[in-house]
């Protein structure tokens, strides 16, 4: 019996292999629980039905944008149906900004780019946990994404850093107000991954480098590693765990240089 057995979840944010949602949903997986992956459209969709018929996880593939509340509302309806109306767990694990406003200077970001970013990037955990309120009547766990960028400024993340701050004040604010339903929720903040997301920032390589160089373990961070740190926050392992940000980064975020 597995950590997570007799857990049914949600994931938001599979791109394809790489994506650290995915490496969530393994890590899961393994541990018993019973998913529903979501995709952002048709183009995507092809690849993470695929990966998911590959496996041997008891999972099932969802279309969800989450910039349409409308695709969430119909997410949720039958993501209901198929876990006979309980959710036990939500992964969020979603990022995005233009890339002229990522690839510039943060002065420069424009207005409809710093909306996009703190849409798609922040406010979509809102959106998400509003809409799994209902399913999760006995309690649950939520974990959202985050990254070192959002505490400090790092000139090659730019307006994600703006986002990520902003969805780091909202894990304390949603777990102040959903403690009393007995819902934790948490961030992970992992070191540099090499995503779809993060090959799109500028200098992502030498940022992943630094990283490296200087983090007290010396190394980078293995995906499988934040798949185990997404099962602990998922489980009952953590249940006094709320409000927090787990700093899965080789320990990085320690260092003053």
């Amino acid at each position: 019996m597995g950590l997570m057995a007799g857990k049914q979840g949600i994931i938001f944010g599979v791109a394809n292999h790489r994506s650290i949602a995915w490496a969530i949903a393994r890590s899961l997986a393994a541990e018993g629980a019973a998913l529903a992956i979501t995709y952002q459209n048709e183009r995507l969709g092809q690849s993470v039905r695929a990966l998911v018929d590959e496996s041997e996880m008891q999972a099932r593939a969802f279309q969800c944008d989450v910039a349409s509340d409308q695709e969430i509302a119909h997410l949720y309806q039958e993501v209901g149906e198929y876990f006979n109306g309980r959710l036990d767990f939500l992964v969020h694990s979603l990022a995005y900004a233009p890339q002229d406003d990522l690839k510039g200077r943060y002065v420069e970001t424009t207005r409809e780019g710093f909306r996009v970013a703190l849409d798609i990037s922040a406010y979509s955990l809102i959106a998400v946990t509003q809409a799994a309120l209902p399913l999760m009547t006995q309690g649950g766990s939520i974990i959202t994404m985050t990254f070192f960028g959002g505490q400090r400024a790092m000139p090659s993340y730019g307006i994600m850093g703006t986002a990520k701050a902003a969805l780091e004040h909202e894990v304390m604010v949603l777990a102040a107000e959903l403690g009393e339903q007995g819902i934790r929720v948490n961030a992970i903040s992992a070191g540099p991954l090499n995503t779809l997301a993060a090959r799109g920032l500028r200098d992502f390589t030498r940022l992943r480098d630094y990283h490296r160089e200087r983090a007290p373990l010396q190394r980078s961070v293995d995906p499988v590693e934040v798949g185990k740190a997404a099962v602990f926050l998922c489980s009952d392992a953590s249940s006094a765990t709320t409000g927090h940000v787990l700093f899965v980064d080789a320990g990085y975020n320690i260092m003053g240089y």
